[in-house]
Protein backbone atom coordinates (compact mmCIF):
# COMPACT_ATOMS: atom_id res chain seq x y z
CA UNK A 1 0.00 0.00 0.00
CA UNK A 2 1.28 3.47 -1.37
CA UNK A 3 2.63 5.94 2.00
CA UNK A 4 0.37 8.96 2.05
CA UNK A 5 2.23 12.03 1.01
CA UNK A 6 2.66 15.02 3.56
CA UNK A 7 4.45 17.90 1.88
CA UNK A 8 5.30 20.84 5.23
CA UNK A 9 6.44 23.60 3.43
CA UNK A 10 8.74 25.30 6.45
CA UNK A 11 11.82 23.91 8.14
CA UNK A 12 11.62 25.34 11.33
CA UNK A 13 10.81 23.92 14.82
CA UNK A 14 7.30 23.65 13.67
CA UNK A 15 7.73 22.22 10.91
CA UNK A 16 10.69 19.62 11.29
CA UNK A 17 8.40 18.33 14.96
CA UNK A 18 5.65 17.56 12.83
CA UNK A 19 7.53 15.98 10.02
CA UNK A 20 9.30 13.88 13.10
CA UNK A 21 5.92 12.80 14.32
CA UNK A 22 4.09 11.91 10.97
CA UNK A 23 7.57 9.91 9.65
CA UNK A 24 7.11 7.95 12.51
CA UNK A 25 3.32 6.89 12.11
CA UNK A 26 4.03 5.87 8.82
CA UNK A 27 4.08 8.91 6.41
CA UNK A 28 6.15 9.71 3.09
CA UNK A 29 7.09 13.07 4.76
CA UNK A 30 9.08 16.04 2.76
CA UNK A 31 10.18 19.44 3.76
CA UNK A 32 10.07 22.72 1.42
CA UNK A 33 11.94 25.14 2.34
CA UNK A 34 13.33 28.42 0.87
CA UNK A 35 16.75 28.60 2.19
CA UNK A 36 19.44 26.18 1.42
CA UNK A 37 19.57 24.49 5.37
CA UNK A 38 16.46 24.62 7.45
CA UNK A 39 16.50 25.72 11.23
CA UNK A 40 17.70 29.12 10.57
CA UNK A 41 16.14 30.65 13.10
CA UNK A 42 16.18 28.52 15.47
CA UNK A 43 20.20 28.38 15.20
CA UNK A 44 19.55 32.27 15.56
CA UNK A 45 17.77 31.63 18.97
CA UNK A 46 20.78 29.76 20.05
CA UNK A 47 23.19 32.37 19.71
CA UNK A 48 22.72 33.83 23.01
CA UNK A 49 22.33 30.52 24.18
CA UNK A 50 18.69 28.47 23.44
CA UNK A 51 15.86 29.32 25.38
CA UNK A 52 13.65 26.33 24.66
CA UNK A 53 10.97 26.89 27.65
CA UNK A 54 10.26 27.69 30.89
CA UNK A 55 9.73 25.79 34.40
CA UNK A 56 7.14 27.93 35.90
CA UNK A 57 4.09 26.01 37.00
CA UNK A 58 1.53 25.21 33.66
CA UNK A 59 -1.38 27.25 35.04
CA UNK A 60 1.05 30.57 34.93
CA UNK A 61 2.94 29.56 31.76
CA UNK A 62 -0.17 29.57 29.73
CA UNK A 63 -1.36 33.18 30.84
CA UNK A 64 1.71 34.20 29.34
CA UNK A 65 0.11 34.27 26.10
CA UNK A 66 -1.88 36.73 24.75
CA UNK A 67 -5.60 36.65 25.86
CA UNK A 68 -7.21 35.77 22.41
CA UNK A 69 -4.81 32.97 22.07
CA UNK A 70 -4.83 31.68 25.44
CA UNK A 71 -7.62 28.89 25.60
CA UNK A 72 -6.15 27.42 22.34
CA UNK A 73 -2.43 27.59 22.46
CA UNK A 74 -3.28 26.37 26.79
CA UNK A 75 -4.99 23.35 25.22
CA UNK A 76 -1.86 22.41 22.93
CA UNK A 77 0.24 22.92 26.04
CA UNK A 78 -1.58 20.48 28.24
CA UNK A 79 -1.10 18.12 25.61
CA UNK A 80 2.54 19.01 24.88
CA UNK A 81 4.39 20.53 27.94
CA UNK A 82 8.02 21.82 28.89
CA UNK A 83 8.35 19.32 30.37
CA UNK A 84 7.81 16.58 27.64
CA UNK A 85 10.04 19.27 25.31
CA UNK A 86 12.60 18.27 27.73
CA UNK A 87 11.89 14.37 27.43
CA UNK A 88 12.33 15.21 23.83
CA UNK A 89 15.46 16.90 23.89
CA UNK A 90 16.48 14.20 26.38
CA UNK A 91 16.35 11.36 23.83
CA UNK A 92 18.06 13.38 20.99
CA UNK A 93 20.98 13.01 23.17
CA UNK A 94 21.01 16.75 24.36
CA UNK A 95 20.64 17.56 28.44
CA UNK A 96 19.10 20.33 29.50
CA UNK A 97 19.21 22.58 32.93
CA UNK A 98 16.64 24.96 34.73
CA UNK A 99 19.10 28.40 34.65
CA UNK A 100 18.49 30.74 37.74
CA UNK A 101 15.85 32.67 35.83
CA UNK A 102 13.65 29.84 35.51
CA UNK A 103 14.20 29.74 32.03
CA UNK A 104 15.22 25.95 30.07
CA UNK A 105 18.52 25.71 28.05
CA UNK A 106 19.90 22.76 26.84
CA UNK A 107 23.79 22.11 28.83
CA UNK A 108 25.62 22.99 25.78
CA UNK A 109 23.85 26.51 25.62
CA UNK A 110 23.60 26.32 22.16
CA UNK A 111 21.66 24.92 19.06
CA UNK A 112 23.58 23.66 16.85
CA UNK A 113 24.05 20.29 18.31
CA UNK A 114 20.30 19.56 19.00
CA UNK A 115 19.35 20.84 15.28
CA UNK A 116 22.21 18.11 14.39
CA UNK A 117 21.26 15.19 16.28
CA UNK A 118 17.29 16.49 15.50
CA UNK A 119 17.92 16.12 11.17
CA UNK A 120 20.07 13.04 12.09
CA UNK A 121 16.84 11.56 13.26
CA UNK A 122 14.55 12.56 10.67
CA UNK A 123 17.20 11.32 7.92
CA UNK A 124 16.54 8.35 10.16
CA UNK A 125 12.80 8.32 9.05
CA UNK A 126 13.76 8.82 5.47
CA UNK A 127 11.94 12.89 5.17
CA UNK A 128 13.11 14.04 2.78
CA UNK A 129 14.17 17.62 2.20
CA UNK A 130 14.04 19.84 -1.03
CA UNK A 131 15.85 23.19 -0.37
CA UNK A 132 15.81 26.62 -2.08
CA UNK A 133 12.50 25.93 -3.01
CA UNK A 134 10.08 29.33 -2.93
CA UNK A 135 6.44 28.26 -2.42
CA UNK A 136 3.84 30.61 -4.65
CA UNK A 137 0.53 28.92 -4.32
CA UNK A 138 -1.59 26.41 -6.16
CA UNK A 139 -2.30 25.99 -9.65
CA UNK A 140 -5.81 25.31 -11.54
CA UNK A 141 -5.61 21.79 -10.28
CA UNK A 142 -4.25 22.43 -6.69
CA UNK A 143 -1.16 21.72 -6.93
CA UNK A 144 1.30 23.31 -4.90
CA UNK A 145 3.45 25.26 -6.71
CA UNK A 146 7.27 25.87 -5.96
CA UNK A 147 10.09 27.80 -8.30
CA UNK A 148 13.52 26.73 -7.67
CA UNK A 149 16.78 28.54 -7.66
CA UNK A 150 16.77 28.66 -11.20
CA UNK A 151 13.44 30.09 -11.54
CA UNK A 152 11.96 26.60 -12.54
CA UNK A 153 8.40 25.59 -11.41
CA UNK A 154 7.77 22.33 -10.02
CA UNK A 155 4.03 21.25 -9.11
CA UNK A 156 3.75 19.55 -6.56
CA UNK A 157 0.40 16.95 -5.70
CA UNK A 158 0.12 15.62 -2.06
CA UNK A 159 -2.35 14.31 -0.07
CA UNK A 160 -1.94 17.10 2.90
CA UNK A 161 0.14 20.08 3.15
CA UNK A 162 1.10 21.06 6.53
CA UNK A 163 2.23 25.30 6.23
CA UNK A 164 4.71 26.02 8.82
CA UNK A 165 6.19 29.54 7.22
CA UNK A 166 6.30 31.78 10.17
CA UNK A 167 5.67 34.88 10.51
CA UNK A 168 7.42 38.44 9.23
CA UNK A 169 10.67 39.01 11.51
CA UNK A 170 14.28 38.16 10.65
CA UNK A 171 12.72 37.67 6.82
CA UNK A 172 16.53 37.20 5.97
CA UNK A 173 16.00 33.66 7.34
CA UNK A 174 13.22 32.92 5.29
CA UNK A 175 10.05 33.94 7.66
CA UNK A 176 9.23 37.55 5.26
CA UNK A 177 4.85 36.68 5.48
CA UNK A 178 5.00 36.15 1.93
CA UNK A 179 2.38 33.53 2.44
CA UNK A 180 -0.15 36.30 3.69
CA UNK A 181 -1.08 37.28 0.34
CA UNK A 182 -1.55 33.31 -1.10
CA UNK A 183 -3.37 32.61 1.70
CA UNK A 184 -5.72 36.07 1.44
CA UNK A 185 -6.50 35.10 -2.35
CA UNK A 186 -8.08 32.00 -1.32
CA UNK A 187 -10.28 34.35 1.09
CA UNK A 188 -8.62 32.91 4.66
CA UNK A 189 -8.45 35.21 6.75
CA UNK A 190 -5.44 36.32 7.91
CA UNK A 191 -4.60 39.03 11.04
CA UNK A 192 -2.05 41.50 9.98
CA UNK A 193 1.25 40.87 10.41
CA UNK A 194 2.93 43.37 13.22
CA UNK A 195 6.22 43.28 15.23
CA UNK A 196 6.30 41.40 18.79
CA UNK A 197 9.06 41.58 21.32
CA UNK A 198 10.18 44.41 19.64
CA UNK A 199 11.98 47.96 19.84
CA UNK A 200 10.16 51.18 19.76
CA UNK A 201 12.07 54.99 18.38
CA UNK A 202 12.66 57.30 20.20
CA UNK A 203 13.55 60.85 19.98
CA UNK A 204 16.44 61.20 21.67
CA UNK A 205 18.83 64.24 21.83
CA UNK A 206 21.79 64.23 19.27
CA UNK A 207 24.22 64.35 22.68
CA UNK A 208 22.65 61.71 24.46
CA UNK A 209 22.47 59.03 21.87
CA UNK A 210 26.00 59.96 20.10
CA UNK A 211 27.62 59.06 23.66
CA UNK A 212 25.00 56.45 24.73
CA UNK A 213 23.47 54.46 21.87
CA UNK A 214 24.48 50.76 22.48
CA UNK A 215 25.06 50.79 26.42
CA UNK A 216 22.65 49.20 28.69
CA UNK A 217 20.81 50.69 31.50
CA UNK A 218 20.71 47.35 34.18
CA UNK A 219 18.29 46.67 37.07
CA UNK A 220 15.55 48.99 36.52
CA UNK A 221 12.02 48.81 36.64
CA UNK A 222 9.40 49.78 33.70
CA UNK A 223 6.26 50.40 33.47
CA UNK A 224 3.16 50.99 31.22
CA UNK A 225 -0.45 51.56 32.54
CA UNK A 226 -0.92 48.60 35.12
CA UNK A 227 1.97 46.83 33.57
CA UNK A 228 5.27 46.60 35.51
CA UNK A 229 8.51 44.62 34.85
CA UNK A 230 12.30 44.42 36.21
CA UNK A 231 14.95 44.18 33.95
CA UNK A 232 17.47 45.98 31.96
CA UNK A 233 17.01 47.54 28.64
CA UNK A 234 19.54 48.68 25.69
CA UNK A 235 19.77 52.52 23.98
CA UNK A 236 20.06 52.58 20.85
CA UNK A 237 20.55 55.83 18.47
CA UNK A 238 16.84 55.49 17.35
CA UNK A 239 15.11 54.32 20.18
CA UNK A 240 15.17 51.75 22.97
CA UNK A 241 14.70 47.81 23.36
CA UNK A 242 16.15 44.92 25.42
CA UNK A 243 14.24 42.08 27.55
CA UNK A 244 12.11 44.51 29.49
CA UNK A 245 10.92 46.70 26.67
CA UNK A 246 9.90 43.08 24.79
CA UNK A 247 7.75 41.85 27.59
CA UNK A 248 5.91 45.31 27.43
CA UNK A 249 5.58 45.66 23.70
CA UNK A 250 2.26 44.05 23.09
CA UNK A 251 1.19 47.03 25.34
CA UNK A 252 3.16 49.82 23.85
CA UNK A 253 2.14 48.56 20.61
CA UNK A 254 -1.30 48.61 20.79
CA UNK A 255 -1.35 51.59 22.32
CA UNK A 256 0.49 53.69 19.48
CA UNK A 257 -1.76 51.55 16.86
CA UNK A 258 -4.88 53.41 18.28
CA UNK A 259 -2.91 56.86 18.20
CA UNK A 260 -3.08 57.51 21.70
CA UNK A 261 0.46 58.82 23.46
CA UNK A 262 2.47 55.99 24.49
CA UNK A 263 4.90 57.01 27.01
CA UNK A 264 6.95 54.41 28.59
CA UNK A 265 8.20 54.85 32.62
CA UNK A 266 11.59 54.33 33.94
CA UNK A 267 12.77 53.74 37.51
CA UNK A 268 15.83 53.94 38.30
CA UNK A 269 15.82 52.77 41.23
CA UNK A 270 13.16 49.92 41.76
CA UNK A 271 14.17 48.53 45.37
CA UNK A 272 14.38 51.51 46.75
CA UNK A 273 10.85 53.75 47.60
CA UNK A 274 10.30 57.09 46.72
CA UNK A 275 11.57 58.05 50.21
CA UNK A 276 14.84 56.11 50.82
CA UNK A 277 16.25 57.57 48.09
CA UNK A 278 15.35 61.03 49.58
CA UNK A 279 16.76 59.75 52.61
CA UNK A 280 19.79 58.90 50.93
CA UNK A 281 20.16 62.26 49.17
CA UNK A 282 20.08 63.72 52.62
CA UNK A 283 21.96 61.91 53.84
CA UNK A 284 24.97 63.31 51.97
CA UNK A 285 24.29 66.64 50.79
CA UNK A 286 25.84 67.81 47.66
CA UNK A 287 27.36 71.18 48.58
CA UNK A 288 29.98 71.65 46.12
CA UNK A 289 29.59 68.36 44.48
CA UNK A 290 29.28 68.42 40.95
CA UNK A 291 25.25 67.10 40.07
CA UNK A 292 26.98 63.44 38.58
CA UNK A 293 29.37 63.27 41.60
CA UNK A 294 26.63 63.06 43.80
CA UNK A 295 24.45 61.09 42.69
CA UNK A 296 26.85 58.34 41.95
CA UNK A 297 27.90 59.08 45.41
CA UNK A 298 24.45 58.98 47.36
CA UNK A 299 22.59 56.38 45.02
CA UNK A 300 25.30 54.74 42.88
CA UNK A 301 23.78 56.15 39.77
CA UNK A 302 25.90 55.52 35.98
CA UNK A 303 26.63 58.16 33.44
CA UNK A 304 24.32 56.74 31.02
CA UNK A 305 21.21 57.28 33.94
CA UNK A 306 22.09 60.26 35.27
CA UNK A 307 22.25 61.74 31.16
CA UNK A 308 18.85 59.69 31.27
CA UNK A 309 17.45 62.11 34.01
CA UNK A 310 18.77 65.59 32.01
CA UNK A 311 17.56 64.17 28.77
CA UNK A 312 13.68 64.04 30.15
CA UNK A 313 14.58 67.19 32.54
CA UNK A 314 17.67 69.39 31.62
CA UNK A 315 16.58 71.73 35.05
CA UNK A 316 16.59 68.04 36.54
CA UNK A 317 19.92 69.46 38.74
CA UNK A 318 17.92 72.11 40.15
CA UNK A 319 15.11 70.01 41.96
CA UNK A 320 14.64 69.53 45.50
CA UNK A 321 15.19 66.32 46.95
CA UNK A 322 11.91 65.09 46.50
CA UNK A 323 10.82 66.47 42.91
CA UNK A 324 14.46 64.78 41.81
CA UNK A 325 13.72 61.56 43.89
CA UNK A 326 9.76 61.29 42.23
CA UNK A 327 11.67 61.69 38.97
CA UNK A 328 14.03 59.30 39.54
CA UNK A 329 11.46 56.60 40.54
CA UNK A 330 9.43 58.15 37.16
CA UNK A 331 11.11 58.96 34.23
CA UNK A 332 8.69 59.82 31.21
CA UNK A 333 9.87 58.20 27.66
CA UNK A 334 7.65 58.93 24.69
CA UNK A 335 7.44 56.26 22.00
CA UNK A 336 7.16 57.38 18.69
CA UNK A 337 6.89 54.38 16.86
CA UNK A 338 8.03 50.05 16.90
CA UNK A 339 10.97 49.17 15.54
CA UNK A 340 9.92 47.84 11.74
CA UNK A 341 8.91 44.35 11.90
CA UNK A 342 12.34 42.77 10.19
CA UNK A 343 13.78 44.13 13.70
CA UNK A 344 11.70 42.01 15.56
CA UNK A 345 12.29 39.01 17.62
CA UNK A 346 8.66 38.01 16.63
CA UNK A 347 5.94 38.29 15.08
CA UNK A 348 1.81 38.79 16.07
CA UNK A 349 -1.10 38.23 13.57
CA UNK A 350 -1.20 35.44 10.97
CA UNK A 351 -4.44 32.98 10.59
CA UNK A 352 -7.10 33.77 12.91
CA UNK A 353 -8.08 31.28 14.75
CA UNK A 354 -11.61 30.61 14.66
CA UNK A 355 -10.63 29.44 11.18
CA UNK A 356 -8.47 26.33 12.61
CA UNK A 357 -10.54 22.91 13.51
CA UNK A 358 -9.93 20.91 15.89
CA UNK A 359 -7.52 18.78 13.75
CA UNK A 360 -5.78 21.75 13.05
CA UNK A 361 -7.10 22.28 9.26
CA UNK A 362 -7.97 25.48 7.83
CA UNK A 363 -11.62 25.41 7.64
CA UNK A 364 -12.05 26.52 4.31
CA UNK A 365 -8.99 24.87 2.87
CA UNK A 366 -9.26 20.86 2.61
CA UNK A 367 -6.13 19.07 3.45
CA UNK A 368 -4.08 22.29 4.70
CA UNK A 369 -2.86 22.05 8.22
CA UNK A 370 -1.18 24.80 9.80
CA UNK A 371 1.50 25.50 12.66
CA UNK A 372 3.60 27.89 14.19
CA UNK A 373 4.04 31.45 14.34
CA UNK A 374 1.71 31.63 11.03
CA UNK A 375 -1.29 31.21 13.65
CA UNK A 376 -2.46 34.46 15.21
CA UNK A 377 -1.18 34.29 18.69
CA UNK A 378 1.77 36.43 20.66
CA UNK A 379 4.00 35.72 23.59
CA UNK A 380 6.41 36.94 25.17
CA UNK A 381 10.11 35.60 25.00
CA UNK A 382 11.40 33.49 28.06
CA UNK A 383 11.14 30.10 26.09
CA UNK A 384 6.96 31.07 25.61
CA UNK A 385 7.74 30.91 21.94
CA UNK A 386 9.73 27.99 21.19
CA UNK A 387 7.36 26.16 23.12
CA UNK A 388 4.44 27.12 21.18
CA UNK A 389 5.93 26.49 18.06
CA UNK A 390 6.67 22.76 19.24
CA UNK A 391 3.41 22.43 20.40
CA UNK A 392 1.67 23.46 17.37
CA UNK A 393 3.58 21.56 14.95
CA UNK A 394 2.89 18.36 16.98
CA UNK A 395 -0.52 18.86 17.08
CA UNK A 396 -0.55 19.33 13.41
CA UNK A 397 0.95 16.49 12.88
CA UNK A 398 -1.73 14.23 15.21
CA UNK A 399 -4.24 15.94 13.43
CA UNK A 400 -3.65 15.05 10.19
CA UNK A 401 -3.16 11.41 11.36
CA UNK A 402 -6.75 11.62 12.85
CA UNK A 403 -8.11 12.91 9.51
CA UNK A 404 -6.18 10.58 7.54
CA UNK A 405 -8.06 8.22 9.61
CA UNK A 406 -11.18 9.47 9.07
CA UNK A 407 -10.80 10.59 5.71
Amino acid sequence: MKKQQVTIIGGGPSGLIAAEILAGNGFSVTIYDRKPSVGRKFLMAGRGGLNLTHSEVLVDFKKKYNTKSQEFIGSLLDRFTPDDLRNWCHELGEETFIGSSGRIFPKTFKASPLLRAWLRKLEILNVQFKLQRNWRGWDEEGRLIFTDQNGIDEFISSDYTLLSLGGASWPNLGSDGSWVKLLQEKNIPVSPLRPANCGFTVNWSDIFKEKFSGQPLKSIGLSFGEHNIKGEVMISSNGIEGGAVYALSSYLRNSLETGDLTTLTIDLKPAMSQQEIIDRLQKSPRRKQSFTTYLQKSLGLNSLAINLLREANPKVSELTDRKLAQTIKSIPVELMATFPIERAISSAGGVQLDNIDQNMMIKDLTGVFVAGEMLDWEAPTGGYLLQACFATGIAAAKGIINYAKSD
